[in-house]
């Protein structure tokens, strides 16, 4: 296997720039038209330590869902990725989407913890369970999410803070990228990769996972997802003829099917 070629997404999608720059104007405009807002809230000290929750309406009885930005993560933030909230909020769910802070800045266990500070935030702010979601890189991060032992990171929490996650292009065994220019900026050895790969970490009991991936995505994605919700016990899906880019498109779609699943998890989880 040639993994440079197999991860290397931003190669195998050359209009990516086009794509990327549409999110940010299309981002821009949703901030700007979505009244229910509440932008640049701290979830940390950090700088990159915020969220932006959208809401559906006024009030916080909404089932809620967290959004993770990709970008392997060391490129991007929040602000590219406010639109994929649409889909969810016609559906009466709100939606909450963080930055963190970037490899190799900080080591990519300082992000998964600063994932676990939002979700712990959340939870104390709008008491809800979460619906985890993320592209990419955020999809490792929503699965982090759901393997999370919330009594140990604060005995105040539900052990079920995070019980439904719906990753979207995620990488959940680390350690392929060992040999690629993305692992540069990881600075993971082979001990840590294993350890924060998701794939090699007990499913959590009675956890609903739903896993997406593009259908023109690589066979490494493409095996990465199939893989995961196998030992996971969870499901999978793959989007027809999406890339590792376009994978995102549905969100904004309220009828798309990717949304109405979502929708229904959040619910449960409300309902629950």
């Amino acid at each position: 296997m040639d993994a440079q070629a197999e991860y290397d997404n931003r190669a195998r999608v050359p209009e990516h720039p086009g794509i990327i720059a549409g999110w940010a104007r299309d981002a821009a405009t949703f901030r700007t038209a979505w009244k229910e807002a509440e932008l640049d809230l701290a979830y940390g000290p950090g700088e990159r330590e915020r969220l932006d929750l959208f809401r559906p309406g006024p009030g916080d009885g909404w089932p809620l869902a967290l959004f993770i930005h990709g970008g392997y993560w060391q490129a991007l933030d929040r602000s590219f990725f406010s639109h994929v909230a649409r889909g969810l909020l016609a559906h009466g769910v709100a939606v909450a989407i963080p930055s963190y802070d970037l490899c190799p800045a900080v080591p990519l266990a300082r992000i998964v913890e600063q994932m676990r500070a939002a979700a712990a935030f959340l939870h104390r702010r709008q008491g809800r369970r979460i619906l985890a979601s993320g592209h990419s890189a955020g999809g490792h991060l929503t699965a982090m999410l759901m393997a999370t032992d919330w009594k140990a990171v604060d005995s105040g929490l539900p052990a079920d803070l995070v019980p439904a996650g719906l990753p979207i292009s995620g990488v959940f065994e680390l350690e392929p990228l060992l040999p690629t220019t993305i692992a540069t900026a990881l600075r993971l050895d082979a001990a840590e990769a294993q350890r924060l790969s998701p794939r090699h970490l007990p499913p959590p009991a009675e956890a609903s996972l739903h896993a997406v991936v593009g259908g023109a995505e690589s066979g490494e994605f493409i095996r990465q997802t199939r893989d995961f919700a196998a030992a996971w016990g969870g499901s999978w899906e793959a989007v027809p003829e999406a890339n590792h880019f376009t994978v995102l498109d549905p969100l904004t779609d309220p009828g798309s099917p990717v949304v109405m699943r979502a929708a229904a998890m959040a619910a449960r989880l409300a309902a629950g």
